[in-house]
This record gives structure tokens, C-alpha cells and sequence, in this order.
């Protein structure tokens, strides 16, 4: 670790002496590198790149021109306190994306777990927790304290209002806002946001086996497509499959909502 160890840093750019750097590391042409920054190896900052404030990033990160990592919060009550951005391995961030750091009110970090793809111009808002293999296409907008789940994608230009969540497997449409929780396995859209059916193909993709797919449509069924209310739906779920782990964690996720459910 440490700067000093390092021949892959262009001459152009700044990067303090503090800045913790793993081997293998690049950075780029005019970026710039606070002293709070720590990186696994081989990593990939290129050019015009800002990391300021306390930021970790994984193993083999690849960060694109003109990304700003860990700036201020955008949150009135935000006094400079030492909070941080957490970064996984392997996680793209292309350009002119912002991941902003957590704040005191919210969990004082802002989280992306590893293998996820976030595109351009996408914002991260403070105290974000996003999970593994999650795809946020380009011009996203994430508020601050939400959170995404394992194996989302969300469409380009789509808005996620704060504290809201995204449960595992979600598919969101392209110029979609998402106002409510939206519970795992399902796929929507629309800026009057409409639950269409279960993320059939992104399960698939993701190894979801046949066997699951099947209970996973038999709740999309209960839920949604019988006149059901929410009470009654989980009734129905519980006592028909009171052993399994996806309706288990369906029901979880819906029980455990404070801003209510899309349907």
C-alpha cells in the first residue's frame, strides 16, 4: 500500500501522499486522489476522476472520467462529519457518476457491494446501500437512504424517492419512479409505476432454478392478480407454503415496509 510503490500514476495527476493505493493500481491524466482514499489492487481511475473525503474501493474498480466519488452529502444537516464511502470488488463506475458519503442521520455510509455496473451520469445518493451484481443504467437517480437489493437493474432515467427500497431480483423499466418499496422478483414501470409481473428473464440469467420460479409466480399470483388485500395475501402465503425461503423473505420484505408496497 502507498503511493510511493507505484508506476502507474500519470504525472498530471494529483494524488495525496496519504492516499493508500493497492498494487497495480492506475490513475489517470488530471485526476485527483484525497488522502483518505484506499484502494484494492489493480484498480483502474482514469482520467479526470474525483475520489475526495474517506473512500474505499475494492479489488480491480474501474472508475471513468469525469466520476466523483465521495463527495459531500447534498443534505442541509450535513456539518462535515467523518462519514465514508464503501465500495465492493470489481465494481464499473462510468462516467460523470456521483456517489455521494453518508450522513450522521442516516448510517454513515453509502454502500456498493461487488460486481455492479453503474453507469453514466448516475447518482448515489448519501447513505445508499446498493447490493451485489446490481445494474443502474445511465442518468439514474437514487435519493438518499435507499436501498437496492442483489441482482436489480434499474432503467435509464429512472428515480428512486428516499427510503425507499428494491428487493433482490427486480427488474425497473427505463423512465420509471419508484415511490414505494418494491418487493422482490418483480418487474414495472412507468412514472406512475405499474407491477407487470416477476423478473422472469433476470432470474433466469441469474440461476434461479425452475422449481423457485414456479413459487415465485404463485406469489406474484396471490399478490397481485387476486382481489386480495395485503393481510389477506400474506395469510394466504403463509399457510400455503410455511417452509419455503423465497415466500419467507417475500413476506419479510412486505411485513418490514414503512413507506408501503408498489401493487
Amino acid at each position: 500500500m502507498g503511493t510511493q510503490n507505484h508506476n502507474f500514476i500519470h504525472p498530471t495527476a494529483i494524488v495525496h501522499p496519504d492516499a493508500k493505493l493497492g498494487v497495480g493500481t492506475k490513475v489517470g491524466p488530471y485526476s485527483i486522489v484525497g488522502p483518505e482514499t484506499v484502494t484494492g489492487q489493480n484498480c483502474d481511475i482514469q482520467e479526470h476522476v474525483v475520489i475526495r473525503g474517506r473512500v474505499t474501493l475494492g479489488d480491480e474498480c474501474r472508475v471513468f472520467p469525469f466520476a466523483v466519488l465521495g463527495g459531500e452529502p447534498q443534505h442541509l444537516g450535513y456539518k462535515n462529519e467523518p462519514t465514508e464511502v464503501v465500495i465492493g470488488d470489481r465494481v464499473v463506475i462510468r462516467e460523470s457518476a456521483t456517489v455521494h458519503r453518508g450522513t450522521p442521520v442516516g448510517i454513515g455510509v453509502t454502500r456498493i457491494g461487488n460486481d455492479s455496473l453503474i453507469m453514466a451520469y448516475t447518482h448515489v445518493g448519501h447513505d445508499c446501500q446498493v447490493g451485489n451484481r446490481v445494474i443502474i443504467v445511465n442518468a439514474v437517480q437514487l435519493a438518499g437512504h435507499v436501498i437496492v437489493e442483489d441482482f436489480v437493474t434499474i432503467g435509464g432515467q429512472s428515480a428512486v424517492v428516499q427510503y425507499c427500497r428494491i428487493g433482490k431480483y427486480c427488474y425497473i423499466a427505463g423512465a420509471s419512479t419508484i415511490r414505494k418499496d418494491m418487493p422482490p422478483f418483480l418487474s414495472g414501470k412507468g412514472n406512475e409505476f405499474q407491477i407487470q409481473g416477476i423478473n422472469r428473464v433476470g432470474m433466469e440469467r441469474a440461476g434461479v432454478s425452475s422449481e423457485r420460479l414456479s413459487t415465485i409466480k404463485k406469489i406474484f399470483k396471490v399478490f397481485y392478480l387476486q382481489n386480495s388485500n395485503v393481510s389477506q395475501a400474506i395469510e394466504k402465503l403463509s399457510s400455503e407454503f410455511p417452509d419455503d425461503e423465497d415466500v419467507k423473505y417475500f413476506l419479510t420484505f412486505v411485513k418490514s415496509s414503512k413507506v408501503g408496497i408498489h401493487r
